[in-house]
């Protein structure tokens, strides 16, 4: 495990030094690593960075510790997460380090988030159907595609995250020029730091808040997806999940009010946990 020579206070001046050179973008601070292999550290980069550090936020505590543990449980159920971990900071505090999945090696991957693909001009009006009818129609395969983006609304459903908006979406251009959905990110329970948010960024049959099975069943229906594999990856996982929950870095309450979530929107989808 590579070390990292940073405490929680030095990473906004860094991030202020590498401003304009970076290409990441969101709310939350960030900045952009690369690996020096020969001191086994992770350290600033301005240009062709790897990897991207979180670090703890005031306003929305032990958000990296929500992270890594809701791409843990991704992972586990076999949703296509990149490579990422918890590191400590240098004053002691945790940071969640992701590795970036539109660099291969030096060279640089084209991606295209859905903000971007459907041209929109605010990245939380639309809709979730929006997202899988384009992914249809340019998906090199489809079918696939369109059952893992299904399997990621139900996920962030599942998991309490209703900031699920259409920069969290993406597609990869692969080598031969063809497109498949980009691996999932930026997965939190946002509901554990904001409990009156509303169940989804974007409408699902009309609608953000209050959804059930049947709004899941409708988006299933628009995209046909057979009904025999819709919820099949989270079906008798419930156990699973919430172990997850239970040996994550997150405080106990927290990790109490995340099982009371992820149990109560089992029972909301009926699906058996």
């Amino acid at each position: 495990m590579p070390k990292i020579g940073l405490s929680l206070q030095e990473i906004p001046v860094k991030a202020q030094e590498m401003a304009g050179k970076m290409s990441i973008s969101g709310v939350q601070p960030k900045l952009s690593l690369k690996l020096d292999k020969r001191r086994a550290e992770l350290v600033p980069a301005p240009e062709g960075g790897e990897y991207i550090l979180k670090p703890q936020v005031q306003h929305y505590p032990h958000l990296p510790e929500n992270e890594n543990c809701c791409m843990d449980m991704a992972a586990d159920l076999g949703i296509k997460v990149p490579p990422h971990c918890l590191l400590t900071l240098t004053d002691g505090s945790a940071a969640y380090v992701v590795k970036r999945f539109d660099r291969i090696g030096k060279e640089k991957r084209h991606q295209e988030n859905f903000y971007q693909i459907l041209g929109k001009k605010d990245k939380y009006a639309g809709s979730l159907e929006e997202i899988g009818k384009k992914l249809k129609e340019i998906s090199a395969v489809p079918g696939l595609d369109v059952q893992l983006f299904f399997e990621r609304v139900v996920f962030n459903f599942l998991i309490g995250n209703g900031d699920g908006h259409f920069q969290n979406y993406s597609i990869s251009y692969e080598n031969d020029g063809t497109i498949r959905l980009s691996p999932a990110y930026d997965m939190v329970c946002s509901k554990l730091v904001l409990p009156n948010e509303e169940d989804s960024a974007l409408t699902l049959n009309g609608k953000r808040n209050k959804l059930e099975r049947g709004d899941f069943d409708w988006l299933a229906e628009y995209l046909k997806i057979p009904e025999r594999i819709r919820y099949e990856k989270f079906t008798a996982k419930g156990n699973a999940i919430t172990q997850f929950i239970k040996t994550s870095k997150l405080p106990d309450g927290f990790q109490k009010n995340f099982i009371d979530i992820v149990l109560s929107r089992y029972a909301r989808l009926e699906i058996n946990p």
